[in-house]
């Protein structure tokens, strides 16, 4: 016993130190992040808030008098695109989840497709453009509509839905669906009444997170055709539109001091709107772990 101890004691101290060593600069690394984004979010708040006010939220925007100009054309544009990138997204994020995992065979053709599920969640934001370019603007004729961008932004975010819908039925216990079966309920039933009221906070939350990017998506819908300048309010899913974040790019394309303050104020209402739906995922998933009883 003593010869061992012996033996491991120095490869012991030696992985302590390297655990110590690496816990300090991991934690070193996070403080610097943390600080470069407070430094940043603070330059954006004192450059932009001055801005900030009712009429930069109900005036279009406006190249000859910028500082009369807001912000309302591409707010309403992206009101329209994330409502329609609902509509389409959630019904059949939802239900590929549960068909992939609570009625799909476990096979090879399953598996095939789960594999090209989770790849299609890590490609690039563009080559969804193209690919909604391809389709929807030159094969279905959609034109520079918000249609076209919310479809295309619907598939961008598609594949995240679907793995957190399936992540969030494969963490309710099987128990609920055995004990629905014993009573005689259908797999629909099972499904329905037990495992979505059970993992719905999961998927909610996977929904958000999953809008939260759309929302702040650029390239996509440049390659799409949105417009950089718009000074009319949409009235349909068939209009043409512009997006805040193409907005703010425009301005931050602008060498006046002016521009750039209207793109920090741009910015910080952009973060008004994401902040607040992630913080009701983050809310959603600890009630979510606090209401478990299994």
């Amino acid at each position: 016993m003593s010869e061992s101890n012996t033996l491991f004691h120095p490869r012991l101290q030696q992985r302590r130190r390297v655990g110590k060593m690496m816990a300090i600069v991991c934690g070193l690394l996070t403080i610097i992040g943390i600080v470069v984004l407070a430094v940043l979010l603070v330059s954006v708040f004192l450059l932009g808030s001055k801005w900030l006010r009712w009429d930069f939220l109900t005036t279009p925007p406006s190249q000859l008098m910028p500082e009369n100009g807001g912000l309302e054309s591409a707010l309403w544009g992206t009101i329209w695109l994330i409502s329609l990138t609902t509509l389409f997204t959630v019904p059949v994020g939802i239900s590929a989840a549960i068909y992939l995992y609570e009625y799909a065979p476990k096979n090879r053709v399953t598996r095939f497709i789960e594999l090209n599920i989770s790849n299609l969640a890590g490609v690039p934001s563009i080559v969804y453009g193209i690919l909604g370019m391809v389709i929807f603007i030159r094969w279905c004729s959609l034109g520079r509509s918000i249609m076209a961008g919310a479809l295309t932004l619907s598939l961008l975010i598609l594949p995240v839905v679907i793995i957190a819908g399936k992540e969030a039925l494969a963490a309710v216990p099987d128990s609920f669906r055995q004990a629905a079966f014993g009573l005689g309920a259908t797999r629909w039933q099972a499904t329905w009444s037990h495992v979505l009221p059970a993992a719905w906070p999961g998927m909610l939350t996977g929904i958000i997170l999953a809008l939260s990017r759309a929302i702040g998506e650029t390239a996509p819908l440049i390659v799409i055709g949105a417009l950089t300048y718009v000074r009319f309010v949409p009235e349909g899913p068939m209009d043409e539109f512009t997006a805040m974040p193409i907005q703010i790019y425009n301005w931050c394309e602008q060498p006046d001091q002016v521009f750039q303050e209207l793109a920090a104020a741009g910015i910080i209402v952009l973060l008004g709107m994401l902040i607040p739906m992630n913080a009701v995922a983050v809310a959603l998933r600890a009630w979510h772990q606090r209401r478990k009883v299994w």
